[in-house]
């Protein structure tokens, strides 16, 4: 039976307590090492759950299609990927921690992710996959690649969610940009045959092998990683920045103006 368009269940899975709603998306307020510790704990066997990383492109893009909500709203954790989000939540004293999909895919390869471990991956070109299994000779990966313009198949969609479900997999990285990752990851969720854990985590594989190079460390502490982004790939990304700015400026005005009504002086 297909569940990609099954209407929204409300999540019991959420890490309810840390939710906030900022510029119309939510972010949980937790820190990565917080993050990891949740990943860590979380039994093997339970039901599938799921990681979101907004970025401005997420939230200008949720903004103008509310029909994309649920798939943020009932992700188990929303981290804040975005320095220039995070910077503007400290200027309303929300101060959303820094937890961006490439940091965290990272650690986890790191200090979690053991030998002998089943990982499920969906990538976006066979060569992520090659790179993966040289990088990481000892884990088990099992991977699909949906063709180009999946967001637009449903079957192809549906497929890529049978996969996973069927691997049981200890954690599935989907990484084929949003907004295909997150509904993928929101219909395993509704699935009580799909265990583990989902991360839709954009381009952070291609980060984490060396065949995109991410910004020098003090670029990313500056909040000035996605100048660097843009210098390296200007043909694809120029569009996408370019028009999220003032979308992006909206928001943060309409947010202001929000909180003021609620909380007038």
């Amino acid at each position: 039976m297909p569940v990609l368009d099954s209407p929204p269940v409300r999540a019991t899975l959420t890490s309810g307590r840390n939710r906030h709603y900022f510029l119309g998306a939510p972010f949980d307020h937790i820190g990565q090492d917080a993050a990891v510790k949740l990943v860590t704990d979380t039994d093997r066997a339970t039901r599938f759950r799921y990681i979101v990383t907004p970025n401005v492109d997420h939230v200008v893009r949720l903004n103008g299609n509310r029909k994309l909500a649920p798939y943020y709203d009932e992700a188990w954790m929303s981290l804040c990927d975005s320095k220039p989000i995070s910077t503007l939540s400290h200027a309303v004293s929300l101060g959303l921690p820094l937890v961006t999909g490439s940091d965290l895919t990272a650690r986890l390869f790191k200090t979690v992710i053991k030998d002998g471990d089943l990982i499920t991956l969906i990538a976006a070109n066979a060569q992520i996959v090659r790179d993966m299994e040289r990088a990481y000779p000892s884990i088990r990966f099992r991977s699909m690649i949906p063709p180009s313009g999946v967001l637009y198949h449903p079957s192809a969609l549906q497929a890529c969610v049978d996969f996973v479900a069927a691997e049981q997999a200890r954690f599935a990285f989907i990484a084929i940009g949003s907004p295909q990752s997150e509904k993928i990851a929101h219909a395993l969720s509704q699935r009580p045959d799909a265990h583990g854990i989902g991360l839709c985590i954009g381009a952070s594989l291609e980060f984490l092998v060396g065949s995109k190079k991410r910004a020098p460390l003090w670029m990313r502490r500056v909040g000035m990683e996605w100048v660097h982004r843009l210098a390296s790939d200007p043909k694809r990304l120029w569009r996408r920045y370019a028009f999220a700015v003032a979308p992006l400026a909206q928001l943060f005005v309409k947010e202001l103006v929000t909180r003021a009504r609620k909380h007038p002086s």
